[in-house]
């Protein structure tokens, strides 16, 4: 399926989801490549956005609260993880096999994001150039977040959860199929 398409996430069942509403994702692939919008709905005081820094690569991402992407083509065992956090930093691997970490990778431009608290949540709006993407007929995604809590907590959102305990990486949880232009 081509065209936008708007997906909740869920809570994953081993973590707490303190004070969130809903969480959903619109996804739209072009010829420009993917466009992501996170909306996040709750109050703004349950959880912790990690302070504006510069837009630059970072790892650990995930360790805070965290938009993130993984991206596979229809055929093959490799993937793509994208990390966009609320700060403006941004993180791009390609793995091999299931968590299997490409090292050599460096992605060729970076990703962009913007980032907007609101008075009932969040907005962050993502674009994942075509340069980044696999190249494929049909891509299979897995869009989830990670949620940090005021109270220290985490929570793990997906649109599935191939799991008994969080694991984004899982191709299983690759469920949003999208037909490139």
């Amino acid at each position: 399926m081509s065209g936008r398409h708007l997906n909740a996430l869920v809570c994953h069942p081993a973590s707490a989801a303190s004070g969130i509403i809903a969480l959903a994702v619109a996804a739209d692939y072009s010829a420009n490549g993917l466009a992501l919008n996170f909306r996040l709905t709750g109050d703004p005081h349950d959880f912790i956005i990690p302070p504006p820094s510069p837009a630059t690569a970072t790892d650990g991402l995930w360790q805070h609260t965290c938009c993130e992407a993984f991206i596979a083509s229809d055929s093959g065992t490799d993937y793509r993880e994208f990390n966009f956090s609320p700060s403006g930093q941004w993180a791009a691997y390609r793995f091999t096999d299931y968590r299997g970490r490409d090292e050599r990778f460096q992605a060729p431009l970076a990703p962009l994001s913007t980032f907007r608290l609101l008075p009932d949540g969040f907005q962050l709006d993502a674009t994942i150039a075509r340069a980044l993407l696999p190249t494929a007929a049909m891509l299979h995604v897995g869009l989830s977040a990670v949620i940090e809590g005021s109270d220290g907590s985490r929570s793990y959102w997906a649109l599935s959860h191939g799991g008994p305990a969080p694991d984004f990486h899982l191709r299983s949880s690759f469920t949003l199929q999208l037909e490139t232009p």
